[in-house]
């Protein structure tokens, strides 16, 4: 079985699921229904007094993703980091650090020196990023256990609107590459896993949907299909007809 492997932690599925959005009493259930062994958690949270909360509804065999949700500065980021490893032991932490609060989009040179603080730390950085070769190479050589570049900006469910340059990614990198944000339906979900990602993170198009275990479920089966698919070989595209029986012995008059 191919098996999604970050730093030294290895997990079977490949959905990883945000809970940026989710009410309480919903999260274990998509959690089920996705199949996922991976769950995002904001650290802002704390602040709120829900943290624990939270935590009581997320099955103890789950491993729990936190994010720095809320830095603007890669220091910022390292004192969330090891706020988390505090409160749940974390050592896997997603980097997030956004200055701009309009289209959220990542601050990927902040995001290259939290890589390297956070890996300095201890800490398996999974750093979320604009797909840029050059800002995902730094990051890779400052301890990044994986690049998460977004598909389209959070929340949009607008999907792969930067297909082409996260396959820049993967061809040039060999780390697991995680689509992250953008995604707004499981065939885009679908498409992302054709393209030989090792991962997909969803969060919003789940939240809003009208049935969340059942959304849950169904981006579980599109991913997996989306694998499969890549696993096999998708056949290329061709200018030409192909036929699909044999051109010869027609029937003539």
């Amino acid at each position: 079985m191919h098996t999604l492997k970050l730093g030294k932690f290895e997990f079977n599925s490949r959905f990883i699921l945000g809970s940026g959005k989710f009410s309480l009493e919903l999260i274990e259930a998509a959690i089920k229904e996705a199949n996922a062994q991976i769950i995002t958690l904001a650290l802002r949270r704390a602040h709120t007094g829900k943290l624990e909360n939270i935590l009581d509804y997320i099955p103890k065999n789950i491993t729990i993703l936190p994010n720095t949700s809320g830095a603007r500065t890669a220091e910022e980021a390292l004192k969330i980091a090891q706020l988390a490893r505090e409160l749940c032991g974390a050592e896997m932490i997603k980097i997030e650090v956004i200055r701009d609060s309009k289209y959220l989009l990542p601050d990927n040179y902040e995001s290259i020196k939290a890589v390297e603080l956070l890996a300095k730390g201890g800490f398996t950085p999974l750093p979320y990023m604009y797909p840029d070769l050059y800002a995902a190479r730094a990051m890779r050589d400052a301890g990044a256990a994986a690049i998460m570049p977004l598909g389209a900006p959070i929340g949009t469910n607008k999907g792969l609107r930067t297909k082409d340059f996260i396959q820049i990614l993967l061809d040039e990198l060999d780390l697991p590459i995680i689509v992250d944000a953008g995604l707004g339906s499981p065939a885009q979900a679908c498409e992302a896993m054709q393209m030989g990602v090792s991962a997909v993170m969803i969060n919003t198009a789940i939240a809003l949907s009208s049935n969340i275990p059942q959304m849950a479920r169904a981006f579980k089966l599109a991913i997996e299909a989306g694998r499969e698919g890549f696993l096999a070989g998708i056949a290329g595209q061709s200018k030409l007809a192909r036929a699909s029986s044999p051109l010869t012995g027609f029937l003539r008059d």
